[in-house]
């Protein structure tokens, strides 16, 4: 018999290979971007103002420029979730991983219609909220946004 922690602990094991190579190819995207928003922020009047006032450039870039960067990739962050749940068809075969984009494909291949409309449905659900989620994170990376 195996343990309740054994067996999540085997579950998150097989996991790894799968979950590196989903997020590979959206690391690289979101570095990229954050890279170019970074250094769009770093050119702003503000950080030099924080650079004149003496402010270490650990404080200028973690307290004053890393926040500010982050606001667009927190749009992206909710809008990519919700394709990797559902356009993971060919990491989900590869892997042998029953997952929501392989069931969608399945559910095509066979003409079962309300099961590929189901699954779309919930896909629109979780696209849905994962957008609110990020726009309630808006508040936590930029404090200037208030939710009343």
């Amino acid at each position: 018999a195996v343990s309740l922690w054994g067996f999540l602990g085997q579950w998150a094991w097989h996991l790894v290979l799968p979950v590196l190579t989903l997020a590979s190819l959206q690391m690289a995207e979101w570095t990229r971007f954050m890279r170019a928003s970074l250094l769009e922020v770093l050119s702003q009047d503000y950080i030099r103002t924080a650079r004149a006032k003496g402010l270490s450039e650990r404080v200028v870039l973690y307290k004053h420029a890393l926040r500010n960067a982050l606001i667009p990739i927190v749009t992206l962050v909710g809008l990519a979730i919700p394709g990797v749940l559902g356009g993971a068809t060919i990491t989900e075969t590869i892997f042998s991983y029953p997952g929501m984009g392989r069931a969608i494909f399945d559910a095509l291949v066979e003409k079962d219609y309300n099961v590929a409309m189901a699954a779309l449905a919930f896909l629109a659900l979780m696209t849905a909220l994962f957008n609110l989620l990020a726009d309630l994170a808006y508040a936590v990376v930029d404090p200037r946004i208030r939710y009343s």
